[in-house]
This record gives C-alpha cells, structure tokens and sequence, in this order.
C-alpha cells in the first residue's frame, strides 16, 4: 500500500460542502472494518464528521442573506380617516373623509445592488472558512491515523519486550535450577517480566484511546476496524523550504482574507449609499362623504440629511476595511514563522530517524548480542543483560517517536500550504 500524508486530505476537498452534508444514511455498512488505510479515513472524515456537517449550515444561512438582500422593500397600503367625531359641521361622519392610498419606498444610490454585492462577498468569506474547517479536520484526521499507527508500534514493541523478558527468565530459571545463577538473578528476571506486562497493558490502553479519537472524527463511538496500515518509517521527500513558503499564500486562513477585503470593500460602498436618502412616493383615493366625491391623492416624502448622513456607519466600514488589511499582514508573518519552525523540527525528526535506525540501531542489536554471548559464558551478570536489552528497546521506541514526529509536522506543513508537499509517490510496505 501507499504511505499518505495530508495529500489525500487536500484531494478529498473535491468532495465539498455537499458531500459534507450528505452525512452518511448508511452509516453501519460504511464502517470501515478489519485494516484501515488512511485514505478511506480521509473520505470518512469529509463525509460524516460532525462538525463539517454543522458548519455546511452556514453556508446556507449565507445563501439565504444573498436571497434576502436581493429582495426589494414592499409597497405599503395605509388608510386614513379624517373630519369625523368632531363638533359643528365634523359632528358623527357627514363630513368623513377617507383616503386609501398605496406607497412604495424608491431605494437610490444603488443600494439593493451593493446589499446583493456584500451578501454575495459574505458567503466567499463564508466558503473559505469551510475549506479552512475542511482542512483542519482533514488534518487531524492524518495527525491521529499517525497516532494510531505509533501506538500500534509501541504495542508491538512491548510485546517484543515482554517476549524477551519471559525468555530471559526461562533461561535464568534453568540456570538456578542447575545451581549456576543465584535466586537474586530470577527474582530480578520476574520483575523485569512484570514490568514488561504492565508496559504492555498500559500501551494497549493507549493504543485504543487513539482508536477511538480517530474513529471520533467520522462520528464512530466504536472504532470497527482492527489496525491502521501504514509504513511509518517511509519519510517521503519533500519540496524545499523556500518553495513551501511561496506556497503559504494558498492557504484558506491566508484567502480569506482576500475575501474579507471584498466584503469590507462592499460593506463601505454601501454605507455610503445608505447615507443617500431614499424617495417614498405615494398614491390614493380619497372619498369626500360631505359631496359624495372621489379625488386623486399623490405625494412623495425623502428624510433630509442634516445630522445623521451615516458618518458612523461609513467609518466603522472605513476602520474594518483598513484592520483586515493589519490582520492579513500579521497572520501571514505567523504563518511564515510557523512553517519556518515546522519545517526545522521535521528536518531535525527525519535526521533522527536516520541516525536512530542507520547508526543506533544496529549497534544496540549488536551490543546485545555480545552482552547474551557474554553472559551464557558468565562473563556478564543479568543486570548488564538487561541493560543491554533496554538500551535496544529504547532506541525503537526513540524511532518510532521521531517517526510519527516526522508524519504529524508533515501532516501540519501541507495544511498550512493546502496542498501535498512530497515531491513523487512512495511505495510503502507495512513492517
């Protein structure tokens, strides 16, 4: 199988809000069972995780302020009655006069036009931040497959451990026996082999706590699959530093910005028509009950701008349009910093791994081999044995720790550019 990073997550964004929103109505048969790779995590994730599936809805509460600020203000019926129960003449309704009228409210400056142009810019920003959430979670998704496949190692390896030490005290117990090793040396031996059982016990512990926390991402409050497949130790190469950075200004937190600089823009143009007074204009009827005649009612009204032409309003608009251009600047010097930090400490695991498995590795397994030898022969007592046994085990675990080091930094790296970094396919066999 292949080893993949974040790169599934990135391609699995083709799927999009409505795959987010289509959430799973077969959801038992689509959990994956038995050996998980994390490809099909990643397409879990974007099609049944909870909060993608929540965050869809802002998308169609932006649409539908798109719909609502298109929508033209409605005309308006009024009645008025006039000159009755009064005194003299406008006693009781002789001289009623009624006036039914309608009235419509003109927008001018363009403003239905520039309340359209600021929904339609909400809901970019709005898309953006769910390809921002997309990615996170994506992410995430890769960080805890990651998880798991280190704790499966790390299980693996306790294993081995507990293997050796129940080995080792059989030997030892054959020795004591024969009269060559004292009881003190068995002793030992146990509690090696018990503190090997409690390792053990401890990471399988741990590894399920890992399961779950992955399984949590797609909405499974019982992971079904067995083990995630993976070859942790294939470091694929990835594009230089200078490249990555040139590649920061993809990323959605970065994006968004462009689109919040569209919205504030729109936002600006349309205080500035608010402060353009709109004309009301009406038409009516009006019934003269003293004469029994009918008469042709039209009039118009427009508010005159004397202390409120929308100053507040227009420098508020002013304000967030100059603090989203501060807030871009800053965010990006974060994230460059960030990757820069990033890409430092994976260089630094990858150099780790390669010196723990090339150089380390090979020389524990080496010096405990002499360290048995020397011991069968009685040249070395239990405790240098096990020390030697130790030592082999704590350069894996050393590995297996740099390793998934390697594999999250990368995994975080490719979210902050949005795409995969690897510069071609591996190859991965599971150890």
């Amino acid at each position: 199988m292949k080893w993949l990073t974040a790169r599934a997550c990135v391609a699995c964004l083709l799927f999009g809000a409505a795959a987010v929103a289509a959430m799973a109505e077969d959801a038992d048969a689509s959990r994956p069972r038995g050996s998980l790779v994390l490809e099909d995590a990643v397409e879990l994730a974007i099609r049944r995780n909870p909060d993608l599936a929540a965050s869809a809805y802002e998308l169609d509460a932006a649409r539908a302020r798109v719909t609502q600020a298109g929508l033209r203000p409605n005309p308006e019926l009024s009645a008025e009655f006039e000159n009755f129960a009064g005194s003299g003449e406008t006693q009781g309704t002789d001289s009623l006069e009624t006036t039914l009228s309608l009235g419509q409210v003109i927008e001018l400056g363009g403003k239905r036009r520039l309340r359209v142009g600021a929904a339609e810019a909400g809901l970019g920003l709005v898309d953006i931040e769910q390809r921002a959430r997309q990615l996170d979670v994506l992410a995430a998704v890769t960080t805890r497959f990651v998880d798991v496949v280190a704790a499966q190692e790390r299980l693996r390896l306790a294993n081995e451990s507990r293997e050796i030490a129940q080995g080792t005290l059989d030997a030892i117990s054959v020795r004591v026996t024969a009269g060559r090793t004292p009881e003190a040396e068995r002793s030992r031996a146990r509690i090696a082999l018990l503190r090997a059982d409690l390792d053990a016990k401890q990471l399988g512990g741990e590894l399920r706590g890992a399961r779950l926390a992955l399984a949590s991402l797609w909405a499974d409050p019982e992971p079904a699959f067995t083990t995630a497949e993976a070859a942790l130790f294939t470091l694929p190469e990835v594009v230089p530093l200078g490249e990555l950075a040139s590649r920061i200004e993809r990323n959605p937190d970065i994006v968004r910005f462009a689109s919040e600089a569209r919205l504030r823009d729109a936002e600006l143009e349309l205080a500035r028509a608010q402060a353009r007074p709109d004309l009301a204009l009406g038409l009516g009827v009006r019934q003269l009950s003293a004469s029994d005649d009918t008469a042709i009612v039209a009039g118009f009204s427009i508010p005159l701008p004397f202390s409120n032409r929308n100053q507040g309003a227009i420098r508020e608009a002013e304000v967030r349009r100059v603090q989203s251009d501060a807030q871009r600047e800053a965010t990006l010097i974060r994230v460059r910093a960030g990757l820069f930090a990033l890409h430092q400490q994976m260089t630094t695991a990858r150099e780790r791994v390669t010196v723990l498995r090339g150089d380390a590795l090979p020389q524990a397994r080496a010096a405990l081999d002499q360290t048995q030898a020397g011991y069968d022969r009685g040249r070395f007592s239990f405790l240098e044995l096990a020390a030697a046994q130790q030592d082999l085990l704590a350069v894996q675990a050393s590995a297996i720790d740099a390793a998934a080091d390697y594999h999250r930094l990368l995994a975080e790296i490719e979210r902050l550019t949005s795409e995969p970094l690897t510069l071609t396919e591996l190859e991965a066999q599971v150890p």
